[in-house]
C-alpha cells in the first residue's frame, strides 16, 4: 500500500541531512536518511518509499544517477524524486529532467516551498495509483461472474469488490432484469390471484 509520508532523504552533507530530515518530520512525513546516492539506492531497495528528495552533487553517485537507478529499477509502482540543487535551477534542469527528476528545490530550501513540492508529489503519487486501479485487468468468468484473484482462487464480485475497495453494495433490479424476469412473476402472481377470487 503506498505511504507518501515516508519519504527517502538522501543528502552527504550532515548538517543539511539533519535540516531537511526536521523541516520533513515538522510537516508530517517519516524520512528514511541515507548519506549519498550508493547508499541512497541501498535504502531505497529495501524500503521502497515513494518519494526521494535527492542532493544533486554527492561523490561516487550523484543525485542524477541515483534517479536514473530509481527509474531502472521501479516495477510498476511510480516514485516521484525531487532534486535539491545549489546550482541554477536551469543550467540542470534539462539533464536533471533527462535523468528522470519530477521537480526541484534549491538549497537551501525553505519549509514552504518544500510543503509545496510534497504537495504536488503526493497529488500525483494518488492519481497514479488511482490510474493504475482502474486500468487493471479483473479475470472474469462469463457464466458464473466470477473474479479471479491474484492468490488463483474464484470469488464473486460483490465480495471481492468489498474486500478490496470502499464500496458497498445494495440490491437493485435494472430495466432488462425487471421485464425479463420480475415482470412476468408480478403478471402470474396477480393472474392466480384474480383466478382465486
Amino acid at each position: 500500500m503506498m505511504d507518501p509520508k515516508r519519504i527517502l532523504l538522501v543528502e552527504d552533507d550532515a548538517v543539511t541531512r539533519l535540516v531537511v530530515a526536521a523541516q520533513l518530520k515538522k510537516l508530517g512525513y517519516d524520512p528514511v536518511l541515507a548519506r549519498d546516492g550508493r547508499e541512497g539506492f541501498e535504502v531505497f531497495q529495501k524500503e521502497h518509499p515513494h518519494i526521494v528528495v535527492t542532493d544533486w552533487i554527492m561523490p561516487e553517485v550523484d543525485g542524477a544517477e541515483l534517479c536514473r537507478k530509481i527509474r531502472g529499477a521501479q516495477n510498476g509502482v511510480y516514485v516521484y524524486v525531487i532534486l535539491l540543487t545549489a546550482m541554477d535551477r536551469k543550467a540542470g534542469y534539462v539533464e536533471g529532467m533527462k535523468a528522470g527528476a519530477d521537480d526541484f528545490v534549491t538549497k537551501p530550501c525553505s519549509l514552504e516551498e518544500l510543503k509545496v513540492r510534497l504537495r504536488v508529489a503526493e497529488r500525483i503519487l494518488l492519481l497514479q495509483s488511482e490510474a493504475r486501479h482502474l486500468t487493471a485487468l479483473l479475470p472474469l468468468c462469463p457464466e458464473c461472474h466470477r473474479i479471479r484473484t491474484q492468490d488463483d482462487t474464484w470469488m464473486q464480485v460483490e465480495l471481492y469488490l468489498m474486500k478490496t475497495s470502499d464500496a458497498q453494495f445494495s440490491h437493485g433490479i435494472c430495466p432488462e432484469c425487471f421485464e425479463k424476469f420480475m415482470k412476468p412473476q408480478i403478471e402470474r402472481y396477480r393472474a392466480a390471484k384474480a383466478a382465486a377470487q
